[in-house]
């Protein structure tokens, strides 16, 4: 059999076992996951043998430590698995859930109700915990799943597969629910891309390389991030010691998350007062500051920003800076070249922040808080599939109800249209 249709194959699969999925009750799906997170422990000499392997292979093949850190599985790591798994259990099933409910005036009865998307395919890099997280959503929310993750973590994402799809066998799991594709050729992406008719959406996770790739291949629709430029706006009414203390957070936290500031606009108006400040908290977290001529007139040593700048998501402790001459100018500045992802007003009042939260064009927009809040566990949706930078059909923070679709349901007593 060619990988195309192997790829056929692992299609129809999950379209079979979706039409099971279905059917499944919140109680049986969580009794599901508990067998699941059970066997994820009772194997976890095997997942550490199977990660070694990769990691030997990818030692061998010169990847960067980065790299090798993020496909480690330390205990730590499988516990957190374990414990991302085991979560699920006590979040709101949102299958079958009503949004809303009216009656016509000739009497029928219409309602709006949750129902799974059906199969979703995911491709993804690097982190072999990524297999068990959208195994477990897509699971939980009675999708069938179709996991394509990278080469350097072919072994333990075999295995997870294995571990997962028989432990929940064990309680009632429909055969093909949690499948891998079994190879590493590349072009695997581009069959399942383009798997039309059985495959309902694709989610990428990984570099804006990878996601631009999926998109322009596939022929069913696409749920993206391409990248995390966020933008943090310093008004002319900010709390400047609260400012900073918001930017260190943003910026230096974790530089290297998609929710983490890329750049910053200072409102002229305390340029001269605040970005002295902002370049020694900067310089203490050795991070590189890049800034335009305006910016560069008062701390003269600062990089000059280009143009390229502007919309570059470094994922490092790099930062542009930049003023504006109003609150107009940081949010024409911000729709222009920001990502959409999540951006930031920091300003006492209250008229600039409606003005900045009702016209920013992003998923996430805040007022005086840390752009590093952008995560389903932070807003209280535990795990998360991904951060949709789109507007279709998902935007922000992808939790349990953004891997559903809906449906109406009409009840009549007869009804013809006239």
């Amino acid at each position: 059999m060619n990988l195309h249709e192997t790829m056929i194959e692992m299609g129809d699969r999950a379209v079979a076992a979706s039409r099971q999925l279905v059917t499944l009750s919140s109680r049986r799906k969580n009794l599901i996951l508990e067998a699941m997170a059970e066997s994820l422990e009772a194997n976890r000499d095997r997942i550490k043998a199977a990660n070694a392997r990769d990691m030997s292979a990818a030692r061998e093949a010169g990847l960067s430590d980065a790299m090798l850190d993020r496909l480690l599985l330390t205990d730590k790591r499988i516990d957190e698995m374990i414990s991302g798994v085991s979560a699920l259990i006590g979040l709101k099933d949102p299958v079958g859930q009503r949004i809303s409910r009216w009656i016509r005036p000739n009497g029928i009865v219409i309602q709006k109700i949750r129902v799974p998307i059906g199969v979703i395919g995911i491709i993804f890099e690097s982190r072999p915990n990524v297999t068990v997280d959208a195994a477990a959503l897509c699971f939980k929310t009675s999708n069938a799943v179709i996991l394509r993750g990278g080469s350097e973590a072919f072994e333990c994402n075999k295995a997870l597969v294995d571990i997962l799809q028989a432990g929940g066998t064990r309680k009632g799991l429909p055969p093909h629910s949690i499948q891998l594709v079994p190879t590493t050729d590349r072009e695997a992406v581009r069959e399942l891309a383009q798997l039309s008719g059985r495959v309902d959406v694709v989610i990428p996770r990984g570099g804006e390389q990878l996601i631009r790739t999926v998109t322009e291949m596939a022929h069913i629709p696409v749920i993206k991030h391409y990248k995390g430029v966020c933008y943090a706006y310093v008004d002319e009414a900010a709390n400047q010691d609260m400012a900073l203390t918001v930017l260190e957070n943003a910026k230096c936290s974790r530089p290297g998350v998609c929710n983490a500031i890329e750049k910053v606009l200072v409102h002229e108006a305390i340029a001269t007062e605040f970005l002295p400040k902002l370049a020694n908290l900067m310089a203490a977290r050795q991070v590189e500051l890049r800034g335009d001529d305006a910016t560069r007139q008062i701390i003269p040593d600062m990089k000059p920003a280009t143009d390229a700048d502007w919309g570059e998501e470094y994922l490092d402790l790099i930062l542009t800076v930049g003023v504006v001459p109003s609150l107009e100018a940081a949010i024409e500045h911000i729709n222009r070249h920001g990502s959409h992802h999540s951006d930031v007003i920091l300003s006492e009042d209250e008229k600039a922040q409606t003005k900045f939260l009702e016209e920013v064009d992003t998923a996430c927009v805040y007022a005086n808080a840390s752009t590093r809040f952008t995560d389903g566990g932070e807003f209280g949706m535990g795990a998360e599939i991904g951060i949709s930078t789109d507007k279709l059909h998902a935007r922000g923070p992808m939790g349990l109800e953004e891997l559903t679709t809906y449906k109406y349901i009409i009840h009549g007593t007869g009804q013809i249209r006239t």
